[in-house]
């Protein structure tokens, strides 16, 4: 009986947890009247593909950590490979550490020496809906990461990238990225496939007031409609995209923490190697994804 007790409680106050954050958390994350429309629509909380990260341990009912599988099969750019043992549920947030591999490892012929990772939801967003997290960047040469894709060889495979900046530029970093550690860039893709020869990318971005390790910041994108996607930086409108086609193919949500071939990291380690866990570190306070109330 006592045991029978335990668990009810337990699925009692799991409900009440839940209660509260949508009680708590009624709206997106918007500064009065600089938001203009989405301050206007009535919100509600897709509690599936939102999180408030204060568990001790990641909620795989939301969010597949492994690599591989439900559809999915990318590995990592290397040299950076994706382990799902990089993520973690703790100090109220989902963090990423990157490191180096303890030794080379050969993946499809490529070879990786650096670690990150990829959280992916189980659940697609919508056109209409509102995405947001309030993230905090690691400092090394890796990425810092929030975006949709959609999933499978479809006629359209779309990319929807709402955040994207790495912690640290070097000498090695291509000169149009020299600035990406200080950034909110996005970017409409509509990607190569066997029923599109050439990709057509369409990018926008603004200058962070700080380098986007050095404290949190809210990015937020609004998929307003299939021609219209309206993106936020700390709850105020910065800029608007239009697509390159009818942008109406469902997405899930991506957190990748990866290398990139136009910011290598050194080959003595950079940061990756000789920073701090806190410095190596990309921190998720929250994620919240919102659908226009009934």
């Amino acid at each position: 009986m006592k045991r029978k007790l335990t668990f009810v409680l337990a699925l009692v106050l799991a409900a009440c947890s839940t209660l509260n954050q949508q009680a708590q958390v009624a709206t997106p994350f918007f500064v009065e009247g600089q938001a203009p429309e989405a301050e206007q629509q009535s919100w509600q909380l897709v509690d599936s593909m939102s999180d408030e990260f204060n568990d001790t341990e990641i909620d795989l009912s939301k969010w597949q950590l492994e690599p591989v599988g439900n559809g999915w099969s990318w590995i990592g750019r290397a040299p950076g490979l994706f382990k799902a043992e990089n993520v973690k549920e703790t100090n109220g947030s989902m963090e990423v550490t990157v490191s180096v591999l303890p030794k080379p490892v050969e993946r499809n012929g490529r070879e990786f020496l650096y670690q990150g990772a990829i959280v992916r939801s189980h659940q697609a967003g919508q056109p209409g809906w509102y995405f947001e997290t309030r993230m905090k960047a690691n400092a090394t040469e890796m990425s810092s990461t929030f975006w949709l894709m959609s999933k499978g060889n479809t006629v359209k495979k779309l990319e929807l990238d709402i955040q994207e900046n790495v912690g640290h530029t070097t000498e090695l970093t291509k000169s149009w990225a020299k600035e990406w550690d200080q950034i909110f860039h996005s970017n409409t893709i509509h990607r190569k496939n066997k029923y599109n020869p050439e990709p057509v990318q369409i990018q926008g971005s603004i200058k962070t007031e700080t380098k986007n390790h050095e404290r949190f910041y809210v990015y937020a994108a609004w998929w307003k409609s299939h021609d219209e996607i309206r993106f936020y930086l700390d709850g105020k409108y910065v800029y608007s995209i239009t697509p390159p086609i009818k942008w109406d193919v469902p997405g899930f949500i991506q957190m990748a923490i990866e290398t990139y071939d136009w910011n290598p990291v050194p080959a003595d380690g950079g940061m990756v190697k000789r920073g701090s866990k806190s410095q190596r570190t990309t921190s998720y306070d929250w994620v919240r994804v919102w659908k226009p109330a009934d």
